[in-house]
């Protein structure tokens, strides 16, 4: 079992406010692999109607991972800007 040592949050802007948060979430989840896990993940309010997906997601800084996650992140259909807001170690 993996020890998780590092947690990052993310803000995951979507490309409009129709896009999908769930199945951001599932293609988010397929991505992370067994590199990481997600541990939460919630949509909250911005302004004017748009919303966000913020997620936290756990990581091992010796296994890395986290490399280009944020570019990843926004290959997936939907997203339109990631921007990581916090790190911190566990």
């Amino acid at each position: 079992m993996t020890e998780w040592n590092v947690v990052v949050k993310l803000r995951i802007m979507p490309e409009g406010v129709e896009t999908d948060f769930e199945s951001v979430r599932k293609n988010l989840e397929k991505l992370v692999g067994d590199k990481a896990k997600i541990h939460s993940t919630e949509v909250k309010p911005i302004a004017f109607g748009l919303k966000a997906l913020e997620a936290n997601i756990l990581f091992n800084d010796k296994q890395g991972g986290f490399e280009g996650i944020e570019d990843k992140i926004r290959k997936i259909p939907g997203v339109g800007e990631v921007e990581t807001t916090d790190l911190n170690r566990l």
